[in-house]
């Protein structure tokens, strides 16, 4: 794990990655996808009656089904992504009763649902492509997530949602660049631990 310049070596560390993630598959990914909610029970980060922003995963990510399952048990109001505008990359946050749609990229969306703005949820699990042991992440390209919590880059804004990544052990590198729009994790948790970040607005 090496660290990662800026400019075209970031799209050549993102294919790698995304490679790495796809490699696992079948049994495999069902068990670290269990084994990750696990880690997120024992780190107590749904709280009962919370209000949590999750996401359903693609094909290559590792597996959120088992974490919206636990999410439910714990009686947490969820809310997954939709993407309103492909030309400007910007989502939103919709209340999420179980009916999906196909939507931008071919990710599936909550279909129907109030939105929620980013203050009022209290946890996000946000996916990635990579991420360092500082908190900083790598995602696909197009900033969706920073953009909707741009807010958390102001020193005495609101500091609400706390943003988790979820990720395999896999997808860590050592150090990644910080571009000035980049926002910084809270925690990242994958199928084997659970790493919290000082200074990141716990």
């Amino acid at each position: 794990m090496g660290t990662v310049p800026a400019g075209t070596a970031r799209q050549a560390l993102r294919r790698e990655l995304r490679a790495r993630r796809r490699a696992i598959q079948g049994a495999a990914r069902r068990q670290a996808a269990r084994q990750l909610a696990q880690q997120v029970d024992a780190a107590r980060l749904l709280r009962p009656g919370s209000r949590v922003g999750l996401y359903l995963a693609t094909a290559e990510e590792i597996d959120t089904a088992p974490l919206l399952h636990l999410a439910r048990t714990r009686g947490c109001r969820i809310a997954l992504p939709r993407i309103v505008s492909l030309r400007h990359d910007r989502m939103r946050f919709h209340d999420w009763a179980g009916e999906v749609k196909r939507g931008a990229f071919g990710i599936n969306e909550p279909h129907g649902g109030s939105v929620r703005a980013a203050r009022e949820l209290d946890v996000v699990f946000l996916p990635l492509v990579g991420f360092d042991m500082q908190g900083n992440r790598i995602g696909m390209g197009r900033g969706f997530y920073d953009r909707h919590f741009a807010h958390r880059l102001h020193a005495g804004r609101y500091r609400r949602p706390l943003l988790v990544g979820l990720a395999y052990d896999v997808q860590q590198v050592a150090s990644l660049p910080r571009a000035a729009h980049d926002v910084p994790l809270d925690a990242i948790v994958t199928q084997s631990s659970v790493r919290r970040f000082h200074g990141s607005g716990t």
